[in-house]
């Protein structure tokens, strides 16, 4: 697909609204994390240092459209202000007379941030005359939130109807790399998909055996499958009803020349507990009392060969119980072989969703591989193939 951009659009003078994601982790009312206010900045920059006057929206958690004073993006506003290393306004809604003004007020160059958008009932209905209210309030649109274009929602999907509108820097680039992963990738591909549930992840699957090479299936999900191929996994996380599905999508994979890669090895304990005693032993040969809680180093070292062969790999959940050590092992060890390709320049990495930028960070491989997305569930929804309406409206 082709998108919209920023190359070539003359902002000079004109207010910009810019969506973006300001829903990040807070704490006892302290941000834990600048990382998507971060990456949001070069956009805003450039505008700002183009002329335009960067009207920032955003959402923050679930206010079901009441506004809730805990729920304000009041802090996000100073905390971009730190981040830009200059004054950022913050209006007190994102429409009517305290939005109209702060924008009123606005000179080339400044940013203002209006209130949590979810403030309105309007904003996730997607209703046309919030979207039409917000419109007012700008000449130009522009989406960043890459991370909330799976909603079609007055600020993400209600605005771009309405104004000139094109992609941010940021949504840029988590596009041009999802690209890069599945949709024109360079081979032989590869995926890798951890996580508890099959069922949560039946989508992805789906699609992937149809666009990748090989297909490695790790955490509590490659229990199921290996359950449904007859083996014995002992007490571990599995889903007996799953185990169909678990082989159709093995027979569909087959039926597309998709190698799926299942462990061959797993460290096993009796209780998921740091520093627990544990053992190492062959997938075939689980006891009936263990939990399988990581991979064994005799399918690290299968799946880091593997990489050898590989042009592209895209990465989404982790191989085991990485929260708990020491069954971190296997995610670690396998992320830091990924690292050492793409950082050789043999291997392009794509990787995201919530569990897998945790597990990468926690490797200290977070900024080693190609590309690594802060989206979730966006993320997540362009690997099962899905539309997504904030993208979807920018397309030309």
């Amino acid at each position: 697909m082709s998108f919209r951009t920023l190359d070539g659009v003359e902002v000079a003078g004109k207010r910009v609204l810019l969506r973006a994601d300001l829903n990040v982790p807070v704490h006892d009312g302290r941000i834990t994390d600048l990382t998507r206010i971060e990456r949001l900045s070069p956009t805003i920059r450039e505008l700002s240092q183009k002329g335009a006057r960067v009207v920032v929206l955003s959402h923050f958690d679930r206010p079901k459209g009441k506004r809730v004073p805990e729920m304000s993006l009041a802090p996000m506003a100073k905390a971009l202000g730190e981040v830009l290393g200059k004054k950022v306004r913050f209006a007190e809604d994102c429409i009517g007379l305290p939005a109209q003004q702060s924008v009123e007020r606005m000179a080339d160059g400044d940013v203002t941030v209006l209130e949590n958008t979810r403030f309105h009932v309007g904003e996730e209905k997607n209703d046309p005359a919030f979207a039409a209210e917000i419109a007012k309030l700008g000449d130009l649109f522009v989406n960043d939130a890459f991370s909330a274009a799976h909603r079609a929602h007055a600020s993400t999907e209600g605005v771009a109807r309405l104004l000139p509108s094109c992609a941010g820097r940021l949504m840029q680039a988590e596009l041009e790399a999802l690209q890069s992963a599945l949709t024109t990738p360079q081979r032989p591909v590869a995926a890798v998909v951890g996580g508890a549930k099959v069922s949560t992840k039946l989508d992805l699957l789906g699609n992937l055996v149809g666009k990748v090479d090989v297909l490695i299936i790790g955490g509590a999900m490659a229990n199921t499958f290996l359950a449904a191929e007859g083996k014995t996994v002992g007490r571990s996380l599995q889903e007996a009803d799953m185990h169909a599905t678990a082989r159709d999508i093995l027979a569909r994979a087959q039926a597309a020349n998709c190698a799926v890669l299942l462990p061959a090895d797993a460290v096993v304990a009796g209780e998921l507990k740091a520093g627990v005693a544990t053992r190492i032993v062959a997938i075939d040969a689980v006891p009936g009392d263990s939990l399988i809680l990581d991979v064994g180093p005799q399918t690290v070292a299968k799946l880091t060969q593997q990489l050898a062969a590989l042009k592209t790999l895209v990465w989404n959940g982790p191989l085991g119980a990485f929260e708990t050590p020491p069954f971190d092992a296997g995610t670690t060890a396998f992320a830091n072989a990924v690292a050492a390709a793409t950082q050789a320049g043999t291997l392009r990495s794509v990787a995201g969703g919530g569990d897998t930028v945790s597990a990468l960070r926690h490797a200290g491989v977070l900024d080693k591989l190609s590309y690594v997305s802060a989206a979730g569930g966006a993320f997540l929804e362009w690997m099962e193939g899905k539309t997504l309406p904030g993208v979807a409206v920018l397309e030309g």
